[in-house]
């Protein structure tokens, strides 16, 4: 445990970094700054503060979800570089053994599970065969859906995903199409 000593008082940085973790949990979990104030006995001017000190990045929210793609990997890279929040890719073996791993109500709870978790996103980029997209953008019920058809249902096959129009996209989406820098390598989302 590192303390440090101040004058008379002693001070756990151990105690402090604890806090600070669970204010960020509990604001991701929706809870406002003076909600989420009061419940760990904080002011909510400081809450308030200690968000602005750690901003990484203002603007629209974005997941990614995408099935069956060929470039995983290029595609995980620009969704890390421009700090996407939650993306999802999928090859098509990974999605049959996303499948074929979960019973039938496994597989449905986890489905409701991943598209509760989805809506919480100001915005959702849906990657699948044109019949997985009209499914998914109805199971979001949501208004910002951004549709990237790969082909006509069923896909069978992996299939390259432009990671120009991708970047192209999100760079809009967070308004910055034409101008901005991503997040340098070292910064983390």
């Amino acid at each position: 445990m590192e303390l440090v000593r101040i004058g008379e008082k002693l001070i756990s940085v151990q105690k402090i970094h604890n806090m600070v973790e669970e204010l960020l949990q509990a604001r991701s979990r929706g809870l406002s700054q003076s909600e989420a104030a009061t419940q760990l006995g904080l002011d909510r001017a400081f809450v308030s503060r200690l968000e602005s000190l750690g901003e990484v990045r203002r603007g629209r929210s974005i997941a990614l979800i995408g099935f069956p793609v060929a470039n995983k990997d290029s595609l995980q890279a620009v969704c890390q570089r421009w700090g996407v929040d939650f993306v999802w890719l999928m090859t098509d073996r990974e999605r049959r053994e996303f499948a074929e791993s979960r019973s039938g109500i496994e597989l449905v709870n986890e489905i409701f599970r991943i598209a509760h978790e989805v809506r919480s996103y100001d915005t959702v980029i849906l990657m699948a065969s044109n019949m997985r997209v009209r499914l998914l953008t109805a199971l979001l019920d949501m208004h910002a859906v951004i549709p990237i058809i790969l082909g006509e249902t069923p896909l069978n096959r992996d299939v390259e995903v432009d990671v120009d129009v991708l970047e192209s996209i999100i760079k809009e989406v967070q308004g910055q199409a034409g101008d901005g820098d991503p997040l340098s390598k070292g910064d983390s989302v």
